[in-house]
C-alpha cells in the first residue's frame, strides 16, 4: 500500500454528479420553454409569444401585439372597447405625460 493509496474505495471526484439544484434549474427552464411556446388566450383572443436573442446565448420573451404584430412587453385591454393591444395601438397615455406641466391634485 502506498501513502496516498485509498484502497478499493471510489472517490466522489470520479463520479458523475447530479445536484438537485442543477436538476431544478433544468426543469424550470424546460417548463418555462413549454409554457412560453404555447399560445395564451386573453379575452377570447390568442396572444402569440415570440422570442429575441440576447447576449451570451440568452432568450427574451415578448407578447406579439394582435393589432400591429410588433413585439411588446406589455399588452392592455382598452376600458371602453375591451380591445386587446399595445399602448400605441389603443391610443393610451400615461397620466404623468398627459398632465405634464399642470399641477395635479394628489388623490389619497
Amino acid at each position: 500500500m502506498k501513502p496516498n493509496d485509498l484502497g478499493n474505495k471510489l472517490l466522489v471526484e470520479n463520479c458523475q454528479k447530479i445536484s438537485i439544484n442543477t436538476f431544478s434549474r433544468q426543469a424550470k427552464k424546460k417548463l418555462k420553454e413549454m409554457f412560453m411556446s404555447s399560445q395564451l388566450e386573453v379575452m377570447d383572443k390568442s396572444v402569440e409569444l415570440i422570442t429575441s436573442n440576447v447576449h451570451f446565448g440568452g432568450v427574451r420573451y415578448w407578447f406579439k401585439c394582435p393589432l400591429c404584430q410588433r413585439k411588446m412587453g406589455t399588452l392592455y385591454i382598452h376600458p371602453l372597447s375591451q380591445q386587446l393591444g399595445c399602448r400605441g395601438c389603443l391610443g393610451l397615455e400615461y397620466r404623468a405625460r398627459r398632465y405634464k406641466g399642470m399641477i395635479e391634485e394628489k388623490v389619497a
